[in-house]
């Protein structure tokens, strides 16, 4: 069973309530899911929607066929019915009835602000209409019920526990969707949060940021839980101030991190460089919407790629990763740190407003797979005479200590060229030792990086590469078409850079054709992989509308190739 119902209205109206407690409802009630949003950069009114796809086996995307839609007004009506499947239904109120044309077998109208009207209190109106979704799907009354408890304090508890059984006791059908037969218990996350859980998974004690969507979510997070998580988290005057409280932080020797989107990762990019010439170990979260300037805020994109292999002024070493599900968020932030402060070097986790907003319902996080390495010399370590803290060595990697931590040995850094003492200096010889010395770190990162995943067997004739959000998309691409008899394979690339090659040769070499998918107009995954091995990608299937590709849209577009 695979079944898509949105939720609309204007900001204000209790849309994102009525999701938030309709996807918990479903949740505990054993389906899987996956949802998104599309929401305006506005407090109230506009147009906003919340997309919930459930069903009975995994889903890694979003859809544009509706079988359900829930209309808080006449605009969510006239916007989406087109989208709605034959024999599918329109939930709305009673009142709206004069007001839109819908297809008289399609329609359902309901006496929804007259029950909230009976309890006392119109605002409970999303929680009449959570009733009446649950009524109709066949769930269990006594979860809608708990999961009103844990949303509600108790002096707003009673009137929303009576609204949801006067939506409830409305005269309405049972539509009889199939029932999941695995109850296993599943989280339900979004990107944002598995980074903040990853975050505090490898021990991060100090997160600096200025809000900023859509990256602000991972801030808010973990401000929500400082105490419990026992983490500072601070909210500076600007993205440049945060980057630089991140540095000095991690200089001191605890585990810091940083994040922000598009414009404030602009402003970050001279503390990079900070960063990099003092090899100091940072992790810099980067969520994408589309740009220039302030863009779209509350939109997606995939186009910051290019800027961030080669953000900072000078030539510096990084590593760059792409979250491809809430999943993986977690897995990936939490290694960043090991890989960071082992290199002592930069990296930057991109992740985009689809994913950060999307929520899925997926296994428990294994916490016997985070280890927490921290890479931190002590006395032992460290050779007879005076600290060196960036002493040339084979590997690149000078051992770093924390400064006031071992008596007699002082650290000296410097953001000017430097010896290995790190004292100033001019001299062009040690200059080449110095970017030989940070730059060799990309010769390290190169072993440490994932080859993509491959979805599909064997070898493909069509070769579809992706990277970060479009994953859930590419995979069940590639399902659809191999059932209707196509050679198609794909690669969904998590860490970018260094590219990981690998693979990628080897499956581009026996394909007849190579199609890059990204959300960005000049494809720069493609541009990224031409520069580094040569391989072009004849064809392109490029969205940059600012809303994420959907199901239909990809597999319409991948068959005008083929």
């Amino acid at each position: 069973m695979d079944y898509n119902l949105l939720i609309g209205g204007s900001a204000g109206q209790g849309i994102d309530t009525l999701g938030a407690l309709f996807e918990k409802v479903l949740q505990r009630s054993s389906y899987y899911l996956f949802s998104n949003k599309d929401y305006m950069s506005r407090i109230r009114g506009g147009h906003n929607f919340n997309q919930i796809r459930f069903g009975t086996k995994p889903l890694y995307s979003h859809k544009n066929a509706l079988d359900v839609i829930v209309a808080f007004d006449e605009t969510t009506v006239t916007e989406h019915l087109p989208r709605l499947k034959k024999g599918g239904k329109v939930l709305l109120d009673q009142s709206l009835k004069e007001k839109v044309e819908i297809p008289e077998d399609q329609g359902i109208y309901l006496p929804l602000k007259e029950r909230a009207k009976d309890v006392g209190n119109p605002k409970v109106f999303s929680v009449v209409f959570l009733g009446g979704l649950i009524k109709a799907l066949d769930l269990d009354l006594k979860i809608g019920k708990k999961v009103l408890e844990k949303a509600f304090q108790e002096k707003l508890l009673k009137v929303n526990h009576e609204a949801l059984i006067k939506g409830y006791e409305m005269d309405l059908e049972s539509w009889n969707l199939e029932k999941p037969e695995n109850t296993e218990q599943r989280i339900m996350v979004n990107s944002n949060q598995g980074i903040a859980l990853g975050a505090l998974a490898a021990g991060v004690t100090f997160y600096s940021a200025y809000p900023m969507t859509p990256s602000t979510s991972i801030m808010s997070f973990l401000a929500a839980n400082q105490k419990k998580a026992k983490i500072v988290v601070e909210q500076a005057e600007d993205e440049i101030a945060a980057i630089n409280m991140a540095i000095g932080a991690s200089y001191g020797g605890i585990r810091a991190m940083t994040g922000t989107s598009g414009g404030g990762f602009s402003l970050m990019t001279e503390a990079l460089g900070l960063a990099a010439i003092t090899e100091t170990p940072l992790v810099v979260a980067n969520v994408q919407r589309p740009g220039p300037a302030t863009g779209f805020p509350t939109r997606t994109e995939q186009s910051d790629l290019s800027f961030i292999l080669t953000a900072s002024h000078g030539e510096i070493p990084r590593m760059v990763t792409s979250m491809r599900t809430a999943e993986e968020a977690f897995y990936k932030t939490a290694n960043a740190f090991n890989i960071s402060e082992k290199y002592q070097t930069l990296v930057v986790l991109m992740n985009d407003q689809y994913l950060a907003d999307a929520n899925q319902t997926i296994q428990p996080y294994d916490f016997s797979k985070v280890s927490i390495e921290r890479h931190i010399a002590d006395e032992k370590d460290l050779p007879e005479g005076d600290y060196q803290r960036y002493r040339l060595t084979k590997d690149g990697i000078s051992p770093r200590i924390i400064p006031g931590k071992i008596p007699g040995k002082t650290v000296l850094a410097d953001s000017d060229e430097h010896n290995e003492n790190g004292n100033i200096t001019e001299s062009g010889e040690m200059r080449i030792k110095m970017m030989d010395k940070r730059m060799s770190k990309m010769q390290a990162l190169e072993k440490e990086v994932e080859e993509p995943w491959f979805i599909g067997e064997g070898q493909p004739e069509t070769l579809l590469v992706g990277w970060g959000s479009t994953y859930g998309t590419l995979r069940e691409t590639v399902e659809t078409l191999k059932e209707g008899g196509h050679s198609i394979g794909a690669l969904s690339f998590g860490d970018v850079y260094p590219l990981p090659k690998k693979m990628l040769e080897e499956k581009a070499q026996g394909a007849k054709k190579v199609i890059n998918v990204e959300q960005n107009y000049t494809g720069q995954l493609a541009k990224l992989i031409r520069q580094e091995t040569g391989i072009t990608c004849e064809h392109s299937v490029l969205k940059f509308d600012g809303r994420q590709i959907a199901l239909e849209e990809m597999i319409e577009s991948v068959k005008e190739v083929l």
